[in-house]
């Protein structure tokens, strides 16, 4: 019956029309057959037509069924006494009235539903809209979800446009310089294309029906889905920029005093439209435009313009779906601006991490380092995961991954303080137990001052009392070949033997940094030449919370055969992720090396004065043996210098030990003593106090680091200085 009333008015009136025809041809034959009860048949089509047309073909109808009845029994059926033929020519006229009657009242019933109807598709809209729009806190993503709620229920076509500082996070500058650019746009064009392409793909060959359905082997339905996520991706990843800049109309909606929400006419529409080139048949397509241009302000700024058109309905817009219109904009430009905001803080804390992370890793003889830092794609923002690689003494390196409580800039932020802490405690040379220690005193500190004082910004990021971090501290010893490492709470570090087997190092775990109170354990490993040893974050391998599924992945992922960490790397991060990271990760990968005996030499040094040519004369012969004769010179000053402080400040054996890295050579001088040296200027008239003055000049980089029984003086030499450059440095 509604297709009838909406679709079929036409063809109702036809046949009503023939209906009347046909009855009057049998009314006049039944009349002269003595049956004049067909008369009764003719007010079937008054009453048919106010129940299906409209009040004009209804009174049509009407006065023809009275045309006929008159004709029929007025004059041409004889036989029939003045008062029959008054009563049925009165019914006729009656139910003529009647049908006018009903047909008003059905029509202003079917008004009164329809607006109901719109009213409550309003509402519908509207709710769909607080619910949807906003879902993620990306701007291109929330301007593609105006245009999809809006579309085809509302309009035939949405455009949203954004000022290009709004993209990018920024507040909106001054229009000049900052152009408007089409961000998202959606059309009923749109829809129907992507529903004729699922249609011819699910009705082709490969079709359901197919050999290659979703039944199939190739799943057909999987790959239709999926390319239409790839679509939809591509109209949400629009950002068109207009041929000759943002048009007039554009500046017109989001400038000026008077920036409101208004109805456009056809012209202003067209206009709008042919600006782009993807619309400008539809420009031109001569049929009637309706639009509406709300321009999204939040916060008393104006972000951009959505436009609303019908071309392909024949009911424009009115000052209802203005309202409508209105309401829809507010939402979508708080929820652009929450976007915005988000893009500008994420912004923000990525680039203040990615300052605090390490841009370029040392080379080193020890290890062949590769890592990842990947951010995660999260509302809470970046989160404080770091990693580290720091040259120590001895051709030996420290390997360092943390991951602060947290995200944002105050998590980034306290990241950037630990790296520093790391790294200060790490040129001391403290053993992983004692570092983490020292670490926790700094987690604590930073605790209280958060405790102490309000934190702008990262107070409501990290409240007071949530400061906190994990965190792996592993020092590799080539020549040993040993790693002691020490752990604060963080996952246990993946080790892959040279034979491929793959077990996680069982070091004690340790408590978070930031608790106090008990002590670090430290855990000592030997790594054969060619090990990978792989620290991370727990965002790696906790994905789904269950970090014995993602040590199994890891373990399955590592298993593999690589020919460098940075395939390792690559071969982690694709069987662990099947996404965007919900959670910062840090990966750091390293292949261990190891210094044979034909780099290391070691000797045992009397505790005499007049041992120190004698060094001096071990350390010529090994340096010849090596082919280092330029740095001949050089090394016996330093060798004679740190023997000489030996000598005069310990009590009990001495041993020198040299080391030839690649790129360096390092000299060490151990004996039992817990003094350390301290660099001073010597006055003119001093008799000492010239010989580690004479080291660091002489030297990349000197040092003094402390064991269990005493310390070790130590220099590093990365060239060989002439005799010219020791008169300068006097």
């Amino acid at each position: 019956m509604t297709s009838l009333r909406r679709g079929g008015k036409g063809g109702a009136f036809t046949l009503l029309l023939v209906y009347l025809a046909l009855l009057t041809a049998l009314q006049i034959w039944s009349g002269h057959n003595n049956l004049t009860g067909w008369s009764a048949y003719s007010v079937l089509a008054p009453m048919a037509a106010s129940a299906l047309l409209t009040m004009r073909a209804t009174l049509v109808v009407g006065l023809l069924t009275i045309v006929s009845v008159i004709i029929a029994y007025g004059g041409s059926i004889p036989g029939l006494s003045s008062g029959t033929r008054g009563v049925i020519v009165s019914s006729a006229a009656c139910s003529t009235v009647l049908a006018m009657v009903i047909c008003r009242i059905r029509l202003n019933r079917e008004a009164r539903v329809s607006r109901l109807t719109i009213a409550r598709e309003r509402l519908t809209l509207l709710r769909v809209a607080s619910r949807h729009v906003g879902s993620t806190l990306d701007v291109r993503r929330t301007a593609c979800e105006v245009t999809e709620i809006a579309v085809p229920g509302f309009a035939d076509l949405v455009t949203v446009d954004l000022y290009e500082s709004v993209l990018r996070g920024e507040e909106p500058a001054a229009p000049d310089g900052n152009p408007l650019r089409r961000v998202a746009q959606r059309s009923v064009a749109d829809e129907e294309s992507a529903d004729e392409g699922a249609r011819d793909g699910a009705n082709g060959p490969d079709g359901p029906d197919g050999p290659d359905g979703p039944d199939g082997p190739d799943g057909q339905q999987e790959q239709q889905e999926q390319q239409q996520q790839q679509e939809e991706q591509e109209r949400t990843d629009e950002k068109e920029a207009y041929e000759g800049g943002t048009p007039a109309l554009g500046h017109h909606l989001t400038q000026g005093p008077d920036v409101r929400a208004r109805i456009l006419d056809d012209s202003d529409v067209g206009t709008w439209l042919a600006a782009n080139p993807r619309y400008a048949a539809q420009a031109t397509a001569g049929t009637s435009r309706s639009g509406i241009a709300v321009p999204l302000r939040a916060r008393g700024t104006t972000l951009g313009v959505a436009v609303f058109v019908r071309h392909l309905r024949a009911d424009p817009f009115d000052a209802d779906d203005l309202l409508l219109a209105e309401e829809i904009g507010a939402q979508a430009a708080v929820c652009v601006d929450n976007a915005r905001r988000y893009t500008h803080e994420h912004r923000a804390s990525l680039t203040l991490q990615q300052s605090l992370l390490p841009r370029r890793l040392p080379e080193v003889a020890a290890v062949e380092v590769a890592t990842r830092y990947l951010p995660a794609d999260s509302s809470a923002g970046v989160g404080g995961d770091w990693f580290d690689v720091i040259q120590l003494s001895g051709a030996r390196v420290a390997l360092v991954v943390g991951d602060v409580v947290g995200h944002g800039l105050y998590a980034s932020a306290t990241m950037g303080r630990l790296r520093s802490a790391v790294r200060t405690l790490a040129d001391i040379d403290l053993a992983p137990d004692e570092l983490l220690t020292h670490l926790d005193d700094v987690v604590i500190r930073l605790r209280l001052e958060t405790e102490g004082g309000e934190q702008e910004g990262g107070a409501q990021e990290n409240p007071a009392g949530a400061v906190g971090a994990t965190c792996l501290y592993a020092v590799y010893d080539p020549v040993s070949r040993t790693c002691s490492m020490a752990r604060a709470g963080h996952p246990a570090p993946a080790l892959v033997r040279p034979d491929g087997r793959v077990e996680f190092i069982d070091a004690p775990p340790g408590q978070p940094l930031g608790l106090g109170g008990l002590p670090f354990e430290a855990h000592e490993v030997l790594l054969p030449e060619g090990s990978y040893l792989a620290l991370y974050t727990n965002g790696l391998i906790a994905r789904h919370h269950d970090m014995e599924r993602g040590q199994a992945t890891l373990r399955q992922a590592l298993s593999q055969p690589v020919h460098s960490p940075e395939a390792a790397c690559d071969a982690v991060l694709r069987a662990m992720l099947d996404g965007e990271p919900t959670d910062d990760i840090a990966l750091l990968v390293a292949r261990t090396r190891a210094l044979d005996a034909a780099h290391v030499a070691s000797w045992h040094i009397p505790d005499d004065p007049t041992a120190v040519a004698h060094a001096r004369e071990l350390a010529e012969g090994q340096l010849t043996s090596w082919g280092l004769e330029e740095a001949t010179f050089t090394m016996e000053l330093v060798v004679s210098e740190l023997v000489t402080n030996a000598i005069r400040h310990a009590d009990g054996p001495i041993q020198l030990r040299l080391i030839r890295e690649p790129a360096a050579l390092i000299c060490e001088v151990s004996d039992n003593s817990s003094t350390s040296p301290h660099l001073r200027r010597a006055r003119v008239f001093d008799e000492s106090g010239r010989g580690l003055f004479i080291v660091a000049h002489l030297t990349a980089r000197w040092g003094t680091r402390h064991g269990r029984e005493g310390k070790t003086i130590w220099a590093e030499l990365s060239s060989s200085p002439s005799p010219e450059g020791l008169l300068a440095a006097g």
